[in-house]
């Protein structure tokens, strides 16, 4: 390339007054590295742009349904499942009846379900108040045992155990205030249903296995088992 000398007072004689004036190698470099860096600039703008916007569609592939607005899945765990569809608990099994007797008034009857030695040296009753007739049955001083009837008032204190051959007749256990170990304050049992009750009694000597059970207002219950 043929550089052209500028002039300061006009072109010199023999110049042609048209020729252009040629920047100098230097100038030629900053306007040729000046090019690249702005270049580069667009082609950094471009880069961030596109990995902006991979970005934001990796995002959106991993955030859940829940996060894009989406309905979440509604189906039910299969381990806990609805109420409607568990299946029902079993029913706790009746009590086994050993022996029943019936009542003055009609309907009514006693099921013994136990009589058991227990570890303090007591027999422990527990029987079945059952009213299938047309009134209720009310308790008050009916089951009382007579010499403590204002004590059991409402319970049933008046049952005893009876030994016919050992002729010894077994009486309510009571605390130190002559209360009996036995249900008490016993609600009156409406027609057509029935109440459980207990009582404990002096254990037998370990011989007597069997024994007859004296409920006030019922027939007599002989040789009921005592079990261990």
């Amino acid at each position: 390339m043929r550089l052209t000398p500028k002039y300061k007072n006009g072109p010199a004689p023999g110049v042609n007054a048209q020729t252009r004036v040629v920047d100098s190698p230097a100038t030629l470099v900053v306007k040729h590295t000046s090019t690249l860096v702005v270049r580069n600039a667009r082609t950094l703008v471009l880069l961030g742009l596109l990995m902006t916007f991979w970005g934001c569609g990796k995002s959106e592939e991993k955030r859940p349904a829940s996060a894009k607005g989406e309905p979440a899945s509604t189906a039910a765990n299969p381990q806990t499942g609805s109420a409607s569809n568990a299946p029902a608990a079993p029913a706790a099994p009746a009590a086994v009846v050993i022996a029943s007797a019936d009542g003055e008034k009609a309907g009514t009857r006693v099921d013994i379900t136990e009589l058991k030695r227990s570890g303090d040296n007591n027999v422990t009753l527990k029987f079945a108040m059952v009213n299938d007739g047309p009134d209720k049955l009310s308790f008050g001083y009916d089951f009382a045992d007579e010499a403590n009837h204002i004590k059991d008032y409402d319970s049933i204190g008046g049952v005893n155990l009876v030994d016919s051959a050992g002729k010894k007749k077994y009486f309510v256990v009571r605390d130190t205030e002559n209360a009996c170990l036995c249900s008490r304050g016993i609600k009156d049992v409406n027609p057509k249903s029935r109440t459980n009750l207990w009582a404990k009694f002096p254990a037998p000597p370990d011989d007597v296995q069997k024994i007859s059970i004296v409920i006030p207002h019922f027939g007599p219950i002989d040789d009921v088992p005592i079990s261990r």
